[in-house]
């Protein structure tokens, strides 16, 4: 499927010099967008021999370990003075990468793409050096959207399956070839593995296996969760009977967040207007992930809902943050630009005192701002100028 979502983002950079990064958890479809970025520099008239494309995940290239082996085999490949195409896919396994692609940039002609599944791929040094020289993008699983798309789905009750099916199992590109659940538990299971050992373990050398699965385990299994060092630490103590340093649960936490397994949300005191710090809430980047690991427990479809409109959110260029009131919270408050909207996510609108709880929060909200409860409702309960929409009919927009 082409993802016309990313590529018309990407495409006016084309043929500009900055650095072209593309970033995004392992498997959601950054080596098919670089596939598809080539086909159309094809149908534009570059010829196939001045495209240059190596994934770094093959073990043809392994050989290619630091910047070093990179230039010397890149160098070897351009011949003349015409322009290049490099397509680097997963380049965060060669060492000191950024130096070689800085050398390509300042002696060759060249339209450079990279992709990496490290959301600290272009942090601390890596910045300093590329510094003004790059553009980014974010890929994400699929939405919602994009699932109906590719199964070519438009009939109402299909879609409430599909549904259904992606509030479990998630939105990772490659589940939708799996033709039942012990394939599709199979290959998340796999995907969760390499993350988990490659792009964590591995990585930051943790040597603590036992605990580190442990903290893993408890939160990919309780999405959309507030959590601070402190509670988890209570957690493990009364839970475990095992005492765990905070600054540890904080890089455990941290280093989950930069292999994108999960994304950290702030907390923001609407009245203060400022983030707080301390507490943060937490969401899976695909929910199949934690599906896999969440055995014998019943689906939380409330946090599971929350979690696929804050991934929603930001597929569609929202920075998101968790709203702070006094008393209470609003779940999301996403911006874009000059643009502020507000949203609550409830499963099912059941009785009067939820529908007050959801709506009730934006009475200490004095803005003009568009204010939204999601739900998966079918029935308009919109009022006093708050926009209610069904969750499903929402996604589907934009």
């Amino acid at each position: 499927m082409i993802r016309e979502k990313y590529l018309s983002n990407i495409r006016p950079f084309y043929e500009q010099d900055l650095i072209k990064v593309i970033m995004g958890i392992r498997r959601c479809g950054k080596s098919i967008i670089l596939l598809q970025i080539m086909e159309e520099l094809k149908e534009q008239g570059i010829p196939e021999e001045r495209m240059i494309y190596i994934n770094f995940e093959y073990e043809d290239y392994a050989f290619i370990r630091n910047d070093i082996d990179l230039h010397e085999f890149i160098t070897q490949k351009m011949k003349g003075e015409e322009k290049y195409y490099l397509f680097f896919d997963e380049i965060q396994n060669v060492e000191n990468w950024e130096k070689a692609i800085n050398s390509f940039k300042a002696s060759k002609k060249v339209s450079i793409f990279i992709t990496g599944s490290n959301s600290d791929l272009l942090s601390g040094e890596l910045a300093t050096h590329l510094a003004g020289r790059y553009v980014s993008f974010r890929v994400f699983p699929f939405t919602f959207k994009e699932v109906c798309e590719l199964k070519n789905i438009t009939d109402k009750r299909e879609i409430e399956e599909a549904f259904n099916e992606y509030l479990i199992w998630g939105g990772l590109p490659q589940r939708f070839m799996m033709t039942d659940e012990m394939q599709t538990k199979t290959y998340l299971s796999d995907i969760y593995n390499s993350i988990v050992v490659k792009d964590i373990i591995a990585r930051f050398n943790i040597k603590d296996l036992d605990l580190f699965n442990r903290i893993v385990e408890y939160i990919v299994t309780t999405p959309s969760q507030n959590f601070s060092a402190e509670s988890l630490s209570n957690y493990f103590i009364n839970k475990v009977q095992r005492e765990v340093a905070k600054i540890t649960l904080y890089n455990y936490l941290e280093y989950m967040t930069k292999a994108m397994l999960i994304s950290k949300a702030d907390r923001y005191d609407v009245r203060g207007k400022r983030i707080l710090n301390g507490k943060y809430k937490y969401y899976l980047t695909d929910l199949g992930l934690g599906q896999i690991m969440n055995v014998g427990k019943r689906p939380q479809l409330g946090a599971y809902l929350e979690n696929v409109v804050y991934n929603e959110l930001l597929s569609r260029g929202y920075d998101v943050k968790v709203g702070n009131l006094e008393k209470g919270e609003i779940d999301f408050i996403a911006t874009r630009f000059n643009e502020k909207v507000y949203f609550q996510v409830a499963y099912i609108l059941a009785d009067d005192s939820v529908v007050e709880r959801e709506f009730g929060v934006y009475k200490d909200v004095q803005d003009n701002y568009p204010k939204y409860v999601l739900s998966m409702d079918k029935f308009d309960f919109s009022e006093d100028g708050i926009i209610h929409k069904n969750v499903v009919d929402w996604l589907l927009e934009e």
